[in-house]
């Protein structure tokens, strides 16, 4: 009986070792054949299990500038302001998110991709009711670029209705 057990694990160690048969076309094949291409045949990821990490053919965001100070604002002002930015990168960008840490600040971008060399914006509403003082939004924006994650700031300061 001991020795059923150890062959059990033998087993599975060699099952999972076999190569997996695949019919998938590549990405070069699926842009000559079908014409359209999809955002995921864009995004160029870059980092893989099997691969070094690609830090240098991927999508690039380049701000004007990444913090915005909106100055002394009534508080229940709506503060607004676009952040503007071009691909510098040498991929076409994708952003999949752009979120901040409370619903007071609601940013919206670009849901299709922007080439390479080309512009786009975020524009960003920060609500400031029920807020007061010094404030310091940050918008997390998410994107096929390295790193994924760029942080733009909405600066300020609220002061209470008399």
């Amino acid at each position: 009986m001991n020795k059923i057990f150890l062959f059990i694990p033998l087993i599975l160690l060699v099952a999972c070792q076999e190569p997996v048969a695949t019919n998938e076309k590549s990405m070069t094949e699926i842009k000559a054949t079908d014409g359209n291409i999809s955002n995921a045949a864009i995004i160029r990821n870059p980092v893989s299990a099997d691969q070094p990490m690609d830090t240098t053919n991927v999508a690039k965001m380049e701000f004007d500038n990444i913090r915005y100070r909106y100055g002394k604002v009534e508080e229940g002002t709506i503060v607004t302001h676009t952040y503007k930015f071009k691909n510098t990168g040498k991929a076409p960008l994708v952003i999949s998110n752009a979120k901040s840490t409370c619903g007071c600040t609601v940013p919206e971008w670009p849901k299709e991709p922007i080439p390479v060399g080309g512009e786009g914006e975020i524009f960003v509403k920060f609500d400031t009711k029920n807020k007061d003082l010094y404030q310091t939004k940050p918008i997390f924006v998410t994107a096929n670029t390295h790193p994924s994650e760029t942080t733009l700031y909405l600066m300020g300061e609220v002061f209470k209705k008399k």
